[in-house]
């Protein structure tokens, strides 16, 4: 798809509309950030697209509720339908191969090109998100997954560091058999669907190493092999240490299980800063680190926006992407959402220490992918996997666990 000669944003060519009326252009921006550090974040974009493109005027089409899932599916009937917004919000990477694969989404690589993209963003991330040689979003920022947020008064109970993480997953079992016998009934807190998926991540990641982990999901690495076994025994053994009531709550609920002193840990990602303990004291309150043997590796994510085949003004959505890719565009998301830029050249002084920390992992970690989070796999095939989690937090059964994930990860 070719780009006009004139620059996406700016004053286009209204093809002989007054300006005024190049002004009503709206661009339907089509999100899950509804509420909190998320629409935060959302209004700090918005303020930079006015700013950098008075030809359009934002229309919030955001959808509330699971964790995206619900606007996913709107999302879903509204392209079935041919009635694509101007641009939707997707996790970069494998996610978008539905959507590729179904010709709803168009190649942006010359919009990386126009807006210098290539050279800001991390030749990494880049890589991350090509796809069969091509790009098909720009994200507005990073969260790491593989985070885990401790309480270091309930580590206390059984004379453990919280400044250390365990190196190791048996390390970190060891622990959890500490804080038990310490009267710690759930020393993990979390809870239903992608935070359980989470927590399966983490545990293979640190058993398998990230070149492995990769591999389960691009076809390298066998997803029926013995060492993949042994790695969900032990993802086995940790969920035995979780509240009994893990199927029936969301993540913010495991969480408010850390910050009242019922469990030493939840796993969430690094979204968790910016919402949920704005208000705590960072190494008092709570602590953070990389989950147990995953030091090193930046488990990522990234939330997107495409150009949907077939939008509304495309004109307009590309300027929404500019904005999106944009130094001050990024800052003024990011410091509001509790996320890091993707650009290389952002500022670590504008942000406060938990973001600080992440933005030096993320220029020197190995960058992974997460499953959970799409940037490892597709839509179908994370369906396939958030099935197969709660039918496993049931029963526990490893082998059927194993037997659906290689069935999921085939499609890839």
């Amino acid at each position: 798809m070719g780009l006009l000669a004139v620059s996406a944003c700016g004053n286009s060519d209204d093809s002989g509309s007054g300006g005024d009326a190049a002004a009503n252009k709206d661009v339907t921006v089509f999100t899950w950030w509804a509420d909190g550090g998320e629409k935060a974040g959302l209004d700090g974009l918005v303020s930079v697209f006015n700013t950098e493109c008075k030809d359009y005027k934002f229309v919030n089409s955001a959808v509330a509720g699971g964790a995206g899932s619900n606007a996913k599916q709107v999302l879903a009937n509204d392209l079935q339908a041919k009635k694509p917004p101007s641009t939707f919000q997707a996790h970069a990477g494998a996610e978008l191969g539905d959507y590729i694969k179904n010709a709803q989404v168009d190649d942006v690589s010359d919009l990386y090109k126009e807006f210098g993209l290539d050279k800001a963003f991390p030749q990494s991330l880049v890589d991350n998100l090509t796809i069969d040689g091509k790009i098909y979003s720009v994200p507005a920022n990073v969260h790491r997954a593989n985070v885990v947020w401790a309480s270091p008064a309930v580590l206390k109970k059984a004379n453990i560091d919280a400044t250390k993480a365990p190196a190791s997953v048996d390390a970190w079992i060891a622990d959890m058999e500490k804080l038990k016998a310490a009267g710690v009934k759930a020393p993990l807190a979390t809870s239903k669907g992608f935070a359980e998926e989470m927590v399966m991540e983490v545990v293979l990641l640190a058993e398998l190493g990230p070149d492995k982990f990769t591999g389960l999901w691009n076809g390298k690495t066998d997803m029926a092999g013995a060492d993949v076994t042994a790695a969900l025994e032990k993802f086995k053994k940790v969920l035995t240490f979780s509240n009994a009531d893990r199927e029936a709550i969301d993540w913010p609920d495991a969480l408010q299980y850390v910050n009242k002193g019922q469990s030493a840990y939840t796993l969430m990602g690094d979204w968790v800063a910016a919402q949920q303990l704005a208000d705590k004291v960072p190494d008092t309150a709570y602590t953070y680190w990389p989950a147990p043997g995953t030091a090193g590796n930046f488990q990522y994510l990234a939330d997107s926006f495409t150009l949907p085949t077939g939008g509304q003004d495309p004109e307009g959505a590309k300027c929404w992407l500019k904005t999106v890719g944009s130094a001050e565009g990024q800052k003024a998301f990011n410091t509001k959402k509790g996320s890091i830029p993707a650009r290389s050249d952002a500022v670590a002084t504008d942000y406060p220490k938990y973001q600080q920390a992440a933005m030096a992992d993320w220029k020197s970690n190995k960058i992974v992918p997460s499953c959970a989070h799409g940037a490892a796999c597709t839509l179908g095939q994370n369906d396939s996997i958030l099935s197969a989690m709660g039918q496993f937090s049931s029963g526990l059964d490893v082998a059927t666990l194993q037997k659906s994930l290689v069935n999921a990860a085939k499609p890839n």
